[in-house]
Formats: C-alpha cells, sequence, structure tokens
C-alpha cells in the first residue's frame, strides 16, 4: 500500500493489493472521513429526456463514515455514510452514499486521533517491492508478481518450439525477447526478478536479461529445484523450501513458517496452537497468541464486524497478524484448516 502522511490527521492512501483491502478494513471506522472521487446519477432535466434515468458522474466527496463492509470478499471495499462535502451543487450534502474503494484508487482518510494498532497496520503494509517470478523451459514461461500474500499471475508466454524430436527453425533470442518485454511491463521500482524451471533455459534467460536495461536497473538470481516451468512452476515455487531461504523476509515465507510450525505441533499432540474462530477468541482471552494467519474464508463464514474486531484486539496484544488470500497454496491451507490458525504462547484446553 503507498500511504503519505499530510498532517497529524489525514493521510493519503493507494491499496495496491487484495491485503491492502482487509488492512483498510481493519482502519476505517465509524466517524472516520473519506475524501476521494466517486460516481452518482444525477437526475437530468432536458427536454424530451426519460424522467427515470439519470447520468453518472463523478464527483469528488467527503463521506463521514457509518459503515464499512468489504464487498464481494476481497474484491473491494464499501464505505456507507453521508456526504458531507462536494464539489458538485447537484449533490447535496446530508445524502447518503457508498463508496467504493478498489486497487490501485487513491483517496484520504481522515481520523480524529489515530490509535496504535492503526499505526502499525500501515507501517507493515507499506512495502512497495516485490518479486517478478519467471518459470520457464524451452516451450513455455509463466511469470507472476509476488508482492505480500498476493500472487498476480499474467498469461503464459509460449515458445512455439516443437520438441527435440522435431526438425525446427526455433529462435529462442525471440522467445527470450516476448519475455523481457512482459517482465519489463511488470516491474516495480525495487523489484527483484528470480528465475527458475528445468534444465539450462533459465541460465541462459538471466544471462539475456544481464545484457538488456532490465539487468542493470533490477537484481536477478536462479533457483535450482523447481522442475516445471509456465504457471504449473509459480505454484511449486511458492511452497518450496528455495522460496522460503530466498525470500526469508518476505511476508508469505513467514507466514508459511507458521503454517508448517502448527503442523509440527499438531502431529506432536502439542496444545499449542488454535485453529478456527471459536478456538482463536478464546486463546485470545488468555492472551495466549503468539502470531496468527488467517484467510478470506473466516470473513465469509463469520460475523465480519466480529472478526475485524478480534484481529485488532489480537494485534493490540503485540501479537502478529497475517491476511493470506487463495493465489497461493498458504492461503488454500489456512481456509482449509478453518480460515484461522495461531501460534500460542502456552498451551490451552478446548
Amino acid at each position: 500500500m503507498i500511504t503519505k502522511i499530510l498532517d497529524q490527521h489525514s493521510i493519503a492512501l493507494i491499496p495496491e493489493e487484495p491485503d491492502d483491502l482487509i488492512t483498510l478494513r481493519r482502519i476505517i471506522k465509524k466517524g472516520d472521513k473519506i475524501v476521494g472521487d466517486t460516481t452518482r446519477i444525477i437526475k437530468l432535466e432536458k427536454d424530451y429526456s426519460r424522467p427515470d434515468k439519470g447520468e453518472r458522474i463523478r464527483i469528488r466527496i467527503g463521506l463521514d463514515v457509518e459503515k464499512v463492509s468489504l464487498d464481494n470478499v476481497l474484491d473491494r471495499l464499501r464505505i456507507h455514510g453521508i456526504i458531507i462535502e462536494s464539489n458538485n451543487e447537484s449533490v447535496p450534502k446530508g445524502s447518503h452514499h457508498s463508496f467504493v474503494i478498489t486497487m490501485d484508487e487513491s483517496f484520504k482518510l481522515i481520523k480524529k486521533q489515530w490509535t496504535e494498532v492503526e499505526k502499525k497496520l500501515l507501517q507493515t503494509n507499506n512495502q512497495n517491492f516485490g518479486f517478478l517470478l519467471v518459470a520457464l523451459d524451452t516451450s513455455v514461461c509463466g511469470i507472476g508478481r509476488l508482492k505480500g500474500t498476493h500472487l498476480q499471475i499474467m498469461p503464459n508466454i509460449y515458445s512455439g518450439s516443437s520438441g527435440k524430436q522435431y526438425k525446427t527453425n526455433f529462435n529462442i533470442e525471440q522467445f527470450f525477447e516476448n519475455i523481457q518485454k512482459a517482465i519489463a511491463s511488470s516491474l516495480n521500482k525495487g523489484d527483484q526478478v528470480v528465475i527458475f524451471g528445468p534444465g539450462e533455459t533459465k541460465r541462459k534467460f538471466s544471462n539475456f536479461l544481464h545484457k538488456s536495461s532490465i539487468g542493470n536497473e533490477y537484481k536477478n538470481q536462479v533457483i535450482d529445484g523447481i522442475d516445471s516451468g509456465g504457471e504449473d512452476g509459480l505454484y511449486t515455487f511458492t511452497k518450496s523450501q528455495s522460496m522460503k531461504e530466498i525470500m526469508a523476509d518476505s511476508k508469505l515465507a513467514k507466514v508459511l513458517s507458521i503454517i508448517d510450525e502448527i503442523m509440527f505441533r499438531v502431529n506432536k499432540k502439542s496444545k499449542k496452537f488454535a485453529m478456527g474462530f471459536d478456538e482463536t477468541l478464546k486463546a485470545n482471552q488468555y492472551g495466549a497468541i503468539e502470531s496468527l494467519v488467517f484467510s478470506e474464508k473466516i470473513i465469509q463464514t463469520k460475523d465480519e464486524e466480529k472478526v475485524i474486531e478480534l484481529l485488532n484486539d489480537i494485534e493490540s496484544k503485540g501479537a502478529k497478524v497475517y491476511g493470506v488470500d487463495s493465489t497461493t497454496d498458504a492461503g488454500l491451507r489456512v481456509s482449509g484448516l478453518g480460515g484461522m490458525v495461531s501460534l500460542l504462547r502456552f498451551a490451552l484446553e478446548y
């Protein structure tokens, strides 16, 4: 999430991934003020216009927040409230409006008082760099951008190679150029390029990149041990030991370590873990939670407001809280374990 502090009460924000919307859901509360661009239907008073039709126009408003909810789980955040400012005379102050926050759209959030948990949440999610993953062999290349715990996958790029058993005029340089163009359009400042796949094609492509402008501006490294190219290779990498080693400080690596430790404790019949909302709620009452991972499933299946209150209360007690989505194996595993899992400081009986 991109943030810019405007004054002691106001921060400009641009969410960049689904996890940012979850963070904003935990931060924005009733009584806050949202300022941003939105659309609203204005009734037309023109000759020959239909009285039941209106024109949708783009306006800038200030909204006094009354209710916050996740719309379609992680795709957008819907803010209900009363308009207190407007740059259009046709939109009166005092009327109700729904303001939708989506990824890559900027807005300003104003609070009378920022809590320590809210400040911590913004700092935790203020990581602007990611990893560009390239999984290739001689026939196919998969490209994905991993930021936080969200993996955005682009369409596979195919080389046109017909295989070793056929005579072909296949030009691997042209294949590499196509991959380079796709990478260039996806890179953000500070990103690292990670290249993997079967055989030696990955090293040939790394050498190709070193000779390009991308090689001068962005660090890239080659990883062994991933024997699949394309989209399959991307998914294999995000749950591999190699990923944990080279991205040890990344959010996804930390989440996977927590999940693996929980499964280790399950196999050892230890009581120092909690799964699901009810167990987590009880563990939090005792202040036992050390770290927690939750997925979108917990928001789908439980009362949203109660889940948000629990997450913020856990964080206020010093625990580490991570959100994941279904784009990676980590999110699918957490969803399969009830949508919420945590490591405990001491054992509890449920």
